[in-house]
């Protein structure tokens, strides 16, 4: 019961690795808030997290991390049903690929709009009402082995993932003297839905059979198979806890042994 009496919003918390995190902070005693930008996908998953705790407990918000206003409206929301908000994990994301000649400005701009600066400017709401609260906080940013190197395939994610880190690094020295903790998590392969979309995309541009790539990249991971949610909830759990307290600014690799930094 490392979170007890906290409360934690997931960006992206309906489904794959924020669903995990939500399940598991619930049993470490925090109450959760799933804001998502899709209102049937929060419907079930705050169905979902009821079967394991009470109604009161949990919170869905819609949640466009794209539109300043839809932010602002989600920190306030939460503030107001439970006073304010205690850990922040920054989930949501998209992803796309092409080579780098038929990449488009619409992918660009989307992959950096979701991922680095939505990111970036929901990390700033809830910093602020975390400071004017004065009780610190955690926050969380999901990065990924993608922000580490490039990938001839994958160029733009590769580098919004990298803006991910780079900001975990500034916004961490920036806050800490807040008492706010600003630190990250690296997945590697994990096998979520998206996962399906993103073989699709390898088997169309790398002209492979339809779930080769998965096959493949999940036998490269040393730990012998691709990632589940589940297996980045304790990171999560700790660098939400008091747990990392004197972790400042570090992008922890939960990855199977895929990178070592």
């Amino acid at each position: 019961m490392k979170l007890t009496h906290k409360i934690a919003v997931i960006t992206g918390g309906a489904r794959g690795i924020g669903l995990a995190i939500a399940q598991r902070y619930l049993t470490e005693g925090a109450s959760v808030v799933v804001a998502d930008i899709d209102r049937a996908a929060i419907d079930d998953a705050v169905a979902t997290l009821e079967q394991q705790a009470p109604p009161e407990k949990v919170m869905g918000v819609e949640l466009n991390v794209c539109d300043q206003t839809s932010i602002n409206a989600m920190v306030e929301a939460v503030t107001g049903r439970f006073g304010g908000i205690d850990i922040l994990v920054n989930n949501a994301a998209v992803f796309d690929m092409a080579p780098v000649l038929d990449v488009t400005e619409a992918s660009f701009d989307k992959q950096f709009a979701v991922n680095a600066k939505g990111m970036f400017f929901t990390l700033q709401a809830v910093a602020r009402s975390m400071v004017a609260r004065g009780q610190g906080g955690k926050i969380i940013n999901m990065a990924s082995q993608a922000g580490r190197r490039g990938e001839a395939l994958v160029s733009v994610y590769c580098a919004s993932k990298a803006a991910v880190i780079s900001l975990t690094q500034s916004s961490g020295l920036d806050l800490i003297k807040h008492g706010i903790n600003v630190n990250g998590i690296a997945p590697g392969v994990v096998d979520t839905p998206m996962w399906e979309e993103v073989d699709a995309l390898f088997a169309r541009f790398e002209n492979r059979p339809l779930g080769e790539k998965k096959r493949l990249v999940g036998e490269a991971v040393p730990f012998g198979r691709m990632g589940l949610p589940e297996d980045h909830t304790g990171a999560a759990v700790f660098l939400a806890s008091s747990d990392s307290d004197y972790v400042v600014a570090q992008t922890l690799n939960v990855d199977g042994g895929n990178w070592m930094s």
